[in-house]
């Protein structure tokens, strides 16, 4: 289980990545009033959150728990 939400994190941190990469492209290329650019920082935002969200649950349910170096 632990694998699987690892595997889950990271690709969704690939996604994130993916997401602005592409709408710096859309910012740079697009000449036209077009809305993709925001459209996909809306997505990476989407994403981040839902990120963030996954973490939360998965530490709260002990299925991943965090490095204490100093505990």
């Amino acid at each position: 289980m632990t694998g699987l939400i690892k595997g889950i994190i990271v690709l969704a941190l690939i996604a994130i990545v993916a997401s602005l990469a592409s709408a710096l492209v859309f910012l740079l290329k697009d000449e036209s009033r077009s809305k993709r650019t925001v459209t996909a920082l809306t997505v990476r935002i989407a994403v981040s959150v839902g990120l963030f969200a996954l973490v939360l649950i998965a530490m709260a349910t002990g299925v991943i728990t965090p490095n204490r170096p100093f505990g």
